[in-house]
């Protein structure tokens, strides 16, 4: 049996995916890297939000297509988007075979008639092997009123720190020099289990058990729970790039309370700019919500302004959307579409400024970066340093860059930068 699997959504989803593709092939199925050569296609859905949602059907319905053209035997449609909706999806697309929520991948092998075994992690098409993500656990308590994962994937369940260090040893043993752990908010990692937060515990063990050549990259971090210890400690640590991926939404106090997130203006004000005290060149990552209901001209004034003080290296800005369930959609105060719109546009253009501004900074310095591609025709390498994320930032473009390899740790110069990419040659000693 051969099976293929779309993986949509984000980095959480892609190690669910790779979680399930490991249990089937440990099963005995085989995994194939194009829907075409497969009996068997699987949609691991994302339901976040309305694109999301509008894209894992768009999705099912290219499958259903297959299936009647009979190039596919089975379709299955499993993760977030059933454990919204699923009851209405059943009823929608009759032609799918098998349905499963997150998680339920022993459901899934049965339903292919596989009797499961000890499951060992798969990889997807494009994963790079020597960049993999490290999911602390599942869920959410933070309950804020815009989002949906808490009714989607439940509270925050923390995986034991043993397990962690162990399956980050075995992607490290299959190639991986860089581990970015990821989870709804890394902050409350352990609350669940151990009686308090235990990131720092958890990132202790990793530092000591992995390859000393190994990268450890942090994502997705709730600014309340951040201070000025915490930020000295990945500082301090080699291994810990000194990267924050710290979603702020907001910065109004009116709003973050409407939010269902701590007023915390002074907090995060204090963090971002402690940050750069301890280290100037700190990479600052946050996420911006436009036209939260109720958003005045002078609120969003006041995230404008934010960024420039702040001076952020990497900003994810998203439109508010009125989910299902949510009590944001119930607000009083929706913002119309083209005045979210209109902000959206002003913000991203002050952070394209403001990102050049800190690229800027590395014209002329040296950086470790990690190569990722390599174009032999033009005779560069594309790579990221301790900057950048993958699949969210910005690349290092690296001339003469054919000579290198994938997977493989180079310095280079900066030579010049652009709003989100920086230009490199090889450094010669």
């Amino acid at each position: 049996m051969r099976v293929f699997t779309l993986s949509l959504g984000c980095a959480k989803n892609s190690v669910d995916s790779e979680n399930l593709l490991g249990l089937l092939e440990s099963s005995g199925a085989e995994i194939v890297d194009e829907v075409g050569d497969a009996d068997v296609a699987i949609v691991n859905t994302c339901g976040f939000i309305q694109p999301a949602v509008e894209e894992s059907i768009s999705a099912i319905l290219d499958l259903e297509l297959l299936k009647e053209e009979g190039k596919l035997q089975k379709i299955a449609v499993v993760g977030c988007l059933v454990n919204r909706y699923g009851d209405e999806l059943k009823k929608e697309f009759a032609s799918v075979d098998i349905w499963a929520n997150a998680e339920q991948w022993d459901h899934v092998a049965s339903s292919l008639g596989l009797t499961t075994s000890t499951p060992a992690r798969g990889m997807l098409a494009e994963t790079k092997p020597w960049s993999r993500y490290l999911k602390v656990g599942e869920g959410c308590d933070t309950l804020c009123s815009y989002c949906t994962i808490p009714s989607i994937r439940g509270r925050a369940r923390s995986f034991p720190v043993r397990d962690l260090v162990n399956r980050a040893g075995e992607l490290a043993s299959k190639g991986a020099k860089e581990i970015c752990l990821v989870g709804q908010d890394l902050t409350i990692y352990g609350r669940d289990i151990y009686g308090k937060p235990f990131l720092r515990e958890l990132l202790e063990e990793l530092d000591n058990g992995l390859p000393s050549d190994v990268w450890i990259r942090l994502l997705y971090l709730h600014p309340s729970r951040i201070n000025e210890d915490f930020i000295d400690y990945v500082v301090g640590k080699e291994r810990i790039l000194s990267y924050l991926d710290i979603p702020i939404q907001h910065i109004d106090g009116d709003i973050l309370r409407r939010m269902n997130r701590p007023d915390a203006e002074e907090h995060i004000m204090k963090i971002f700019r402690y940050a750069r005290q301890a280290d100037s060149l700190f990479a600052l990552r946050t996420t911006i919500m436009v036209g939260f209901p109720g958003e005045t001209e002078e609120q969003f004034g006041k995230v404008l302004d934010f960024l420039e003080s702040a001076a952020i290296d990497r900003v994810g800005a998203f439109i508010f959307s009125p989910e299902d369930g949510t009590a944001a959609a119930k607000m009083s105060g929706q913002i119309p579409v083209e005045i979210k719109e209109q902000r959206y546009r002003r913000l991203m253009e002050l952070q394209s400024e403001i990102s050049l501004d800190r690229q800027r900074l590395f014209e002329g310095r040296t950086l470790k970066v990690l190569v990722d591609e390599i174009d032999f025709d033009d005779e560069i390498a594309w790579g990221r340093s301790y900057r950048e994320a993958p699949d969210v930032d910005g690349l290092v473009a690296i001339n003469g860059g054919n000579i290198l390899k994938e997977g493989d740790f180079v310095e280079v110069r900066v030579t010049d930068a652009a709003e989100y990419d920086l230009f490199a040659e090889i450094a010669r000693e």
